[in-house]
């Protein structure tokens, strides 16, 4: 049996390298499935069980391209100089996809972003749904759509825009925005009631958001070089020739701005009817007056 075996490697060495290949290629697959197995339930409730995958995947894509070169090593020999002389084309035809898995290295052990975040990047804004070798996935936000909330578009941008446009980041080390809402107001109003009116409704809608916010913002001062914001609600008042204006700042969860704005947009109208006439929204109206009616009123 060994003599044939002997026999039959020197008679087909090719054949012989394929089937070793193809054995150590089911054995680390195994291998990969056991690891796996075992890091799922370390992992399964966890953001990282997502790179985990992507790690695994990758690490033993690597691996196989290793072996291969490896078993037959001997028999490319023969095309090496094709090869150096092809090189040089290919990864010029290929800069873009180089660029972008480049991008996709730098992402994955970066601190741009990651599956969940809410970005705007390359001019698309979403939520990462999934961040592939040369592309990142969004569920799109906005457009047609007001608020941030999803178009049911799935956008792919190439990884490479990292290198080359600013990468926003609504959630990265503080999962809060800041978000404001302009209230237009008569003259004659009461504004100190409606100012305290507002803040006081903001105070019972948001006040929930003010611990963790807190102790997040503390966690970001310890990392970056940032100034100090007040993290409480807050009215401020402006006017110009056409009413006055009641801007209340406040902050909220990133994926809750329109429904956290709609709860207050909803009680202060409540509040405000239940006062009367102290307090009255203004409008800005226009007169359009047509041409040939200006005429004739200046005739007359």
């Amino acid at each position: 049996m060994r003599e044939w075996i002997k026999h039959f490697i020197e008679a087909n060495p090719l054949i012989t390298s394929i089937i070793i290949f193809v054995l150590m290629v089911i054995l680390i697959l195994i291998i990969r499935r056991f690891i796996m197995n075992r890091l799922y339930k370390k992992f399964k409730a966890s953001e990282n069980w997502y790179v985990t995958q992507k790690i695994a995947r990758w690490g033993s894509n690597i691996l196989f391209g290793f072996l291969f070169i490896y078993i037959f090593g001997s028999d490319l020999t023969g095309f090496t100089t094709a090869i150096g002389l092809a090189g040089a084309g290919v990864t010029y035809a290929l800069r873009e996809v180089i660029v972008s898995f480049a991008g996709w290295f730098a992402i994955m052990f970066g601190d741009f972003f990651k599956t969940g975040d809410r970005v705007l990047l390359g001019g698309s804004k979403g939520d990462v749904v999934d961040i592939g070798v040369l592309r990142t996935t969004l569920m799109e936000l906005g457009e047609w759509v007001e608020g941030d909330q999803y178009t049911g578009r799935i956008v792919r941008v190439a990884n490479s825009y990292i290198f080359t446009s600013p990468v926003y980041n609504y959630n990265a080390d503080f999962k809060f925005l800041w978000d404001e809402l302009h209230i237009p107001l008569h003259f004659d109003s009461d504004i100190p009631l409606a100012k305290e009116i507002v803040l006081q409704i903001a105070q019972e809608i948001i006040g929930d958001y003010n611990e963790p916010a807190e102790v997040e913002w503390q966690r970001m001062k310890r990392r970056y070089r940032i100034e100090h914001a007040s993290l409480k609600s807050q009215v401020f008042v402006a006017f110009d020739d056409n009413f006055v204006t009641l801007s209340l700042r406040y902050i909220v969860d990133t994926h809750e701005r329109r429904g956290v704005k709609d709860r207050i947009s909803i009680a202060i109208l409540k509040r405000f009817d239940e006062v009367g006439e102290r307090i009255e929204l203004a409008s800005e109206s226009f007169e359009i007056v047509h041409e040939e009616r200006h005429r004739k009123r200046k005739k007359n």
